[in-house]
């Protein structure tokens, strides 16, 4: 067993607050099971979508802890209790013990079941060594199609690809959550963080995949207008101090949040591009 390559991709990281080790050791653990589901051929089959797929290839300023991956084809018996192997090998590469074990929804509570398919199967993985980190991992086994992906490089645990949507994808993606995401009275910010992000770096959002998604989630024909149109009262609407208080204990610089109002939001909803 070889500690020494955990250690490594701690080192990488900043640690030097309490909060700042377990986004770290988040991190790494994060990248150790993609290197284990690329060695067990899961990416021939799925690709990484989700805040933590824009972190970790993209350079996202926002921690995030779940892992999302969406079949390339619609598969309601796939099996992902077969790349389990894989991911405890690359754990004991590192000198990791780890247990994965299928989550029951009808143990959800109301915030975690409200943006989730019937078709998403949901895998917690614990670590002996860190009793308080818990990485969940959600597969969708029928997930709406229209999207495009690449072959990403990472180098730690050890040179591997994981197979991502594109950024016009992964946007598509935000901007139905943003929208449609149902959380009660509550909203995450941390949907508001990412769509500054890419209005920022000037990715346009693949429409055809969004149309995909109201399709299949919300059964909802929309077109650029009607979408636009929700998400400007979104926009206008929303609670900013609760948008916020989401998302500061997921970033480093709170100072970023200073210019943020519903007016800002909505300008920034006016540079939106489509394709």
């Amino acid at each position: 067993m070889n500690n020494g390559i955990f250690d490594s991709m701690l080192s990488r990281h900043d640690l030097t607050t309490v909060q700042h080790k377990r986004n770290a050791i988040f991190e790494v653990n994060q990248q150790i099971i993609l290197a284990g589901l690329y060695a067990g051929g899961f990416f021939e089959s799925a690709a990484f979508y989700g805040g933590t797929c824009l972190r970790i290839f993209h350079g996202l300023q926002r921690f995030s802890e779940d892992l999302d991956f969406s079949l390339l084809a619609q598969d309601e018996n796939f099996d992902f209790t077969k790349y389990f192997p894989a991911i405890v090998d690359a754990f004991t590469m590192v000198g990791r013990e780890v247990e994965i074990n299928k989550k029951d929804k009808k143990n959800f509570s109301n915030v975690e079941s409200a943006f989730l398919k019937d078709n998403t199967d949901v895998y917690d993985i614990t670590f002996q060594s860190e009793k308080s980190i818990k990485i969940k991992i959600e597969v969708d086994t029928c997930p709406p199609l229209n999207f495009n992906t690449e072959q990403k490089l990472l180098l730690q645990p050890h040179s591997f690809m994981t197979r991502c949507f594109t950024l016009p994808d992964l946007f598509a993606g935000k901007m139905h959550a943003l929208v449609y995401r149902a959380w009660k009275n509550r909203v995450k910010g941390r949907d508001w963080y990412d769509f500054e992000w890419y209005v920022r770096h000037n990715i346009s959002l693949n429409f055809a995949h969004l149309a995909e998604r109201c399709r299949q989630f919300n059964n909802e024909d929309i077109t650029p207008e009607s979408f636009k149109s929700k998400l400007f009262e979104r926009l206008a609407t929303a609670d900013i101090k609760q948008v916020k208080a989401d998302v500061l204990p997921f970033i480093r610089n709170p100072k970023e949040l200073d210019i943020w109002s519903n007016d800002y939001f909505i300008q920034l909803a006016e540079m939106l591009r489509l394709k």
